[in-house]
């Protein structure tokens, strides 16, 4: 969800809510696109953000609770999506719900090592040594069989994903808000920490446009050399 101006969040302590204002629409396609996914991948920021949320179709949107689950069995896809958490540093609260109901966290050596014997037994820690490269990640994904990866951000690690050139096609939610920004506070866009050159800018295809009232859900497909 982007404001007008391209705000899609404020810090690290205010939900993505706060842009669309509790859209059912918008809460209706993420839903789907969970259901639909057999891994979701976060980045530590989102998931400090939303301490108390579920990576699930059904916790976003409960009134179709019966008909994600269905569309699960039909695709042949676990009750629930695989959490995966990126996080360089280690700094997660265990007591987030997330990783109470389990998670696979990857990080690196120095995070592993904070996190040693601190999260709950249903999550599991991989290091990835000194750095968690992203594309890296997804390849061993994509190796252990997963055919549906969804991200949900947040702003840096997209960043780190197109430049990685793993993603293939990208769901956009424009809200008709503006929300601005001023100097010392900014906030962020659809993607942070990572600039293209202007040579390396490709055109992306516009796959699908819908409307509910004055919100546009917009799909893009990317080229890479990496898409599934």
């Amino acid at each position: 969800m982007a404001s007008i101006d391209g705000v899609v969040a404020f810090d690290d302590r205010t939900p993505p809510s706060a842009i669309s204002g509790g859209s059912a629409a918008d809460r209706f396609v993420m839903g789907l696109l969970r259901a639909c996914a057999d891994t979701i991948v976060i980045g530590a920021s989102t998931l400090r953000s939303e301490p108390k949320h579920l990576w699930h179709p059904e916790t976003v949107f409960p009134d179709m609770a019966e008909s994600f689950s269905k569309l699960r069995a039909t695709l042949r896809l676990p009750e629930s999506p695989n959490l995966v958490v990126l996080t360089q540093s280690g700094d997660l609260d265990p007591s987030i719900r997330a990783l109470q109901a389990g998670a696979l966290v990857i990080t690196t050596d120095s995070g592993k090592s904070r996190l040693k014997g601190k999260l709950p037994a249903a999550t599991a820690v991989v290091s990835r040594g000194s750095e968690v490269a992203v594309s890296k990640v997804i390849d061993v994904l994509r190796r252990e069989g997963c055919r549906s990866i969804l991200s949900e951000g947040g702003p840096n690690l997209m960043g780190k994903l197109l430049e990685a050139q793993v993603v293939a096609e990208v769901f956009m939610t424009l809200a008709p808000v503006v929300a601005g920004r001023e100097p010392g506070r900014y906030r962020l866009g659809l993607v942070e920490g990572h600039a293209l050159h202007p040579s390396a800018l490709k055109q992306a295809d516009l796959l699908g446009v819908k409307q509910k009232g004055s919100q546009l859900f917009l799909r893009y497909g990317l080229p890479t050399a990496h898409r599934g």
